[in-house]
């Protein structure tokens, strides 16, 4: 079969977008999440003198930031997320907020109160399950 040719299945069914809607969809993607990976080099970096350029929240509960968080993380709970608690950041700051995993809402959450603050903010995809899958260790 040649490339020309499409064989219809459950990938090929529905055409692909315009390479230009794609562009503008993926990149607006980017705009709202990043990964544990790209986080995790950022970090990375930051140990060796620089910025991330980003605060690092882990939006769960103290009792589970005690358990095991993300090295670097401050622990925010995204109810606690007001413009008092928030006031100690410089505005302007990107915040990066992190739950447990793809089967919590709390990073959701947590975005929705920053982005109402005014706040730039972006979700860690994958929480802290997405972090231990790729191999990072949790500090305590």
């Amino acid at each position: 079969m040649s490339a020309s040719q499409t064989t219809i299945n459950s990938v090929t069914e529905y055409p692909a977008a315009a390479s230009a809607d794609a562009l503008a969809h993926f990149s607006k993607r980017l705009a709202y999440e990043t990964d544990c990976w790209d986080v995790w080099d950022a970090m990375r970096h930051r140990d060796s003198g620089g910025a991330p350029g980003f605060v690092l929240v882990d939006v769960r509960a103290p009792n589970l930031f005690a358990q095991g968080h993300l090295p670097g993380a401050v622990n925010i709970p995204h109810r606690t997320m007001t413009e008092e608690r928030m006031a100690e950041f410089p505005q302007g700051t990107l915040f990066v907020v992190y739950c447990a995993g793809p089967h919590c809402n709390g990073a959701n959450k947590g975005a929705v109160r920053l982005a109402r603050l005014g706040r730039p903010v972006k979700e860690m995809i994958g929480g802290v399950t997405g972090w231990q899958d790729d191999g990072h260790e949790l500090a305590r």
